[in-house]
């Protein structure tokens, strides 16, 4: 009995237990988000450079903030203001295509691979909305969405919406994230 009470007092037996099963390697955050992106069909486009006095990505330690990233600036459907010139659909399209382009500056910032990628801490989402519109949440779940499915739980963000009167370029959807990344 004392051996027994010594063994669970040090760990030890809990050692050895751990030590007689099959080791199995450690879960990742994020399995193969290279993978997933593909299985979902989408191809990343180089990340955008910047169109002002800006850096569109800095990286602090394993911190990576990305500046603000809009839709596809060829795709009419993305721009103009959501609510009179495009439906929320459309809108979720648009953060769907942001998402996009904020992915393509991950890549590159997690020294080219989303596979780096720990978890998406935060997004901070604006969207060009007429006075009376109220379902911006509805609108940047076109990101969260996208997120989630590349990364998992780990690409559920903490997140705000807002409606501003005008984004630059006259873009529906503009939002700026922060990630988590192995360095």
């Amino acid at each position: 009995m004392y051996r027994r009470n010594f063994l669970l007092a040090t760990g030890a037996a809990a050692g050895l237990a751990a030590c007689s099963k099959k080791a199995t390697p450690p879960l990742l955050a994020v399995s193969n988000a290279e993978v997933k992106l593909e299985a979902l069909g989408i191809q990343l486009p180089e990340a955008p450079a910047a169109k002002a006095n800006y850096a569109p990505y800095r990286l602090a330690g394993d911190v990576l903030y990305i500046a603000g990233q809009g839709p596809d600036f060829g795709n009419q459907d993305f721009l103009g203001t959501v609510g009179s010139d495009l439906t929320t659909e459309q809108g979720y399209a648009a953060a769907r295509s942001a998402a996009i382009f904020t992915l393509a500056q991950v890549r590159k910032g997690a020294r080219g691979s989303l596979n780096n990628v720990v978890k998406c801490l935060k997004l901070d989402g604006f969207v060009n909305s007429a006075n009376d519109y109220n379902d911006q949440a509805k609108v940047l779940n076109g990101a969260t969405d996208l997120f989630v499915e590349v990364f998992g739980d780990a690409g559920r963000p903490a997140r705000f919406a807002v409606g501003v009167n005008t984004l630059p370029f006259n873009i529906s959807v503009e939002m700026s994230t922060i990630w988590q990344i192995r360095i």
